[in-house]
């Protein structure tokens, strides 16, 4: 089948549109929208009915094939959402649908589809020089943040416990301060024995922490820090912590070589739907004698629907 089939059923096509749009709208099906509701879909439903149609009447629709075995598989994917196909076949009566028509819709569809593949194809393509200046005019996206590898301790705060009241665990916390002494390589041990954070197992490591990770206090401190440096002890909504600083890692830039790949194809992608966009938006309306082929508001469905 192809695209110069211009004037193909509406009926099942725009049954298809006014529960696709519900489910995209609403994520309900038709049975279950309110009154105000189901007429927004219907209105919604005219205008993507629409544009399927001017864009199917397209001369560059002439000549797209949509494959019998692309359209068997998008059925197939379809039935396989359901339990039964006795439960299938309920859902699509329910919907003003039935089989042949569901396939007539999807055809449309997978031909829409494929008709917008063609247009953005004509895109231009994407120059070194137009990837230089990107690279250039956006280099904070290519900036890799500095990080820290750290571990920490927490002591919670519980009023239900007595030893996790708020002054019992600030004094447990200073007492494991103390004992710690400054000793970097026995945090690990510490954090096993006397941390209250499932961290614990792993000697309180946090691995590598890039800001904004932790919370705001935590993150503060963190990054102000030294390799190899104890924190005082700092208090969250969660309890007491003491930090750790193992290891910084400096930000660095990733270089244009690296990024060019990725650049180009983000730049090609925005071609695509530039090119999209300028085209459909100067499709011509349709023929105003079509216009009755597009059905008018139904009442509202049976309780059933397909399946998203």
């Amino acid at each position: 089948m192809s695209g110069s089939d211009r004037q193909p059923d509406s009926g099942p096509a725009f049954s298809y549109h006014l529960l696709r749009n519900a489910l995209h709208g609403f994520g309900r099906n038709l049975a279950q929208l309110a009154p105000e509701e189901y007429r927004r879909v219907h209105d919604q439903a005219l205008k993507s009915f629409d544009l399927e149609s001017r864009v199917l009447a397209a001369d560059e629709a002439r000549g797209v094939v949509v494959s019998g075995a692309l359209l068997d598989a998008s059925l197939a994917q379809l039935l396989s959402r359901y339990a039964s196909r006795e439960e299938y076949l309920q859902d699509l009566e329910v919907n003003s649908l039935d089989e042949a028509g569901l396939r007539r819709a999807l055809h449309r569809e997978l031909l829409f589809d494929a008709v917008l593949q063609r247009v953005a194809a004509a895109s231009p393509g994407v120059s070194d020089l137009d990837v230089g200046l990107f690279y250039e005019m956006h280099r904070e996206r290519f900036e890799a943040p500095e990080q820290r590898v750290a571990r920490h301790i927490l002591i919670t705060v519980n009023a239900e416990f007595p030893e996790n009241t708020r002054a019992a665990a600030c004094a447990r916390m200073e007492q494991l301060v103390e004992k710690l002494s400054g000793r970097v390589n026995r945090f690990p041990d510490f954090a096993r024995r006397y941390s209250e954070c499932p961290t614990a197992m792993q000697g309180g490591a946090l691995g590598d922490v890039r800001p904004g990770q932790l919370y705001a206090e935590l993150d503060a401190m963190l990054f102000s820090m030294q390799a190899r440096e104890i924190s005082p002890i700092i208090e969250t909504e969660m309890g007491f912590h003491i930090l750790l600083c193992e290891k910084i890692k400096p930000g660095k830039r990733v270089s244009l070589a690296r990024a060019q790949a990725r650049i180009r194809q983000l730049l090609q992608e925005r071609h695509r739907l530039n090119r999209q966009k300028a085209w459909l938006a100067a499709l011509p309306e349709r023929d105003p004698a079509h216009l009755s082929e597009t059905p008018a508001p139904r009442p509202l469905p049976g309780d059933r629907h397909i399946r998203s």
